[in-house]
């Protein structure tokens, strides 16, 4: 549809830019900096910081940008970012830790540990709510606000009086009641506050030293602050032209959730440390950590197509070529640990909705060439496939080779949402023939979708054939009349 594309642009050619730390101007920039300012200002991304880790050390560690946009201070390797969810990650290694002392089995039910539970809940496992696949009520409402004000007794209260989701095992669904209950688990086997308990055995055996638990109403030396493009006019979200500040508390017992703060290089360290065996002593506690929960159906679940998996606290970003463990936190920061590789890369930044585990493959693939978009990766093996014949014999003929494919095997499928994704990453990459050509042939291969003529109606009005936009946005509307999209552009181009 229309806004995938114009949107990047205009945010693409933006006035916003990066600032440069002071560190940045002296140094000659490499390719991995000239990518990630140029994502910086398509996203209007104020402060990034980039640690890469190789055989275990930190081989590259960069700032970028802006920290603190009221005060116009430059971002160093001091700022302090929120991490939000990536908070769920220490959770997984302090349970694995108490299992490695023989306090606790993550296939043990929850009620073993905690008293006053409802009945449904009892045979839940501490695995099942690590993975997000325990079917428990949310302690936090549609506004995503914690119940009952985040009084603690009261929403504890409040959320044991509410219904199971769904049963346990049958799906992934994002939850944080689990992370409470964690919380009070981790508490009471280890003798300490959990905060204490992660701050004792993971920040200062890592060597975090500014690391910290915390929020946006904490004062905190060297704070990046945190930032959004969306606020909200009438009750509904709008999405501006620039950053405004965001404003994010998580009270004490939520902070098994979100509520770490810390840097790339701390995070770094934090990597290495549980790589090479600080923090977890045997190695199958770390393969336990990372491996994604199988769902009742024998599937795994996931947030996405990328983060497709959820292991202990740990999202996973399950394939074949270069998987990854890769937390993410907030929709600002993100980290990926290729288990295959000797390769692992955090991105933290201070803008909500900034998303960096989209980009952190393509800066992984500055390390291993094969991983960039350019060259394939990422694509279905369809769809990677139909590339490879099309390099060869040229874009021009995707119908006719994608009908010998076929013939040659016929299993050989296209589906219409890679096709759709593939053309639009094209697009993106200023590729505008080779993009028509694969929406000219999604259309051809779904005739009966709606989305499959809008995107093509969008080429074709980017590139200035109106007339023909116009076709097939009046066709995706035929196709399905709530197409808001096209019922737009439909009297845009046609004057009406």
């Amino acid at each position: 549809m229309k806004t995938k594309y114009l949107r990047a642009a205009i945010l693409f050619f933006g006035t916003f830019a990066p600032a440069l730390t002071q560190a940045q101007q002296t140094q000659q920039p490499d390719s991995i900096d000239l990518f990630l300012r140029q994502r910086m200002q398509a996203q209007h991304i104020p402060a990034l910081q980039l640690a890469v880790i190789r055989q275990g050390k930190i081989v590259k560690l960069n700032s970028y940008g802006t920290a603190n946009l009221e005060n116009s201070i430059p971002a160093t390797d001091q700022s302090i970012f929120s991490i939000n969810s990536i908070t769920k990650a220490f959770t997984g290694v302090a349970i694995m830790q108490l299992a490695e002392e023989g306090k606790l089995k993550i296939n043990d039910p929850i009620s073993l540990y905690i008293d006053s539970l409802p009945v449904s809940w009892q045979k839940i496992t501490l695995k099942q709510v690590l993975t997000h696949t325990s079917g428990l009520p949310d302690i936090l409402d549609s506004n995503e606000q914690i119940l009952e004000n985040a009084n603690e007794n009261l929403a504890w209260k409040k959320v044991r009086t509410l219904p199971l989701e769904f049963k346990t095992g049958d799906q992934f669904s994002y939850n944080q009641t689990g992370y409470v209950i964690l919380g009070k688990i981790i508490t009471k086997l280890s003798g300490v506050h959990f905060t204490k308990f992660i701050e004792d055995r993971q920040f200062k055996v890592a060597d975090m030293p500014l690391t910290r638990f915390g929020d946006s109403f904490d004062v905190i030396q060297h704070s990046a602050g945190a930032y959004t493009m969306v606020k909200f006019v009438g009750g509904k979200p709008v999405r501006g032209n620039s950053p405004g500040n965001a404003y994010i508390q998580f009270p004490v017992f939520f902070r098994t959730a979100a509520g770490i703060l810390s840097t790339a290089k701390d995070m770094a360290n934090w990597i290495i440390a549980l790589k090479d065996g600080q923090l977890l002593k045997q190695k199958a506690s770390v393969e336990t950590l990372w491996a994604p929960a199988i769902l009742n159906n024998g599937k795994i679940g996931g947030f996405n197509q990328l983060t497709n998996g959820y292991a202990l606290g740990w999202p996973t970003v399950s394939r074949a070529e270069h998987p990854a463990a890769g937390p993410v936190g907030g929709g600002r920061s993100a980290l990926f640990v290729y288990r295959k590789d000797d390769l692992s890369i955090v991105v933290l930044t201070n803008l909500m909705g900034a998303n960096p585990d989209r980009f952190i493959d393509e800066i992984a693939a500055y390390y291993i060439p094969e991983m960039h978009q350019s060259n394939g990766f990422g694509l279905a093996p369809a769809i990677r496939k139909l590339r490879a014949e099309l390099l060869k014999q040229g874009f021009d003929q995707s119908a006719a080779i994608a009908a010998s494919l076929k013939k040659k095997d016929p299993s050989f499928n296209l589906n219409e949402n890679d096709l759709n994704g593939w053309a639009y990453q094209l697009l993106s990459e200023n590729e505008v023939a080779k993009a028509l050509s694969i929406f000219r042939l999604n259309v051809k291969l779904y005739p009966e979708s709606a989305n499959a003529y809008d995107s093509l109606g969008e080429i074709l009005e980017i590139t200035g054939n109106d007339q023909e936009a116009l076709l097939n946005y009046k066709k995706s509307l035929s196709l399905n009349p709530e197409n808001k999209n096209a019922v737009q552009h439909i009297k845009a181009l046609s004057g009406s």
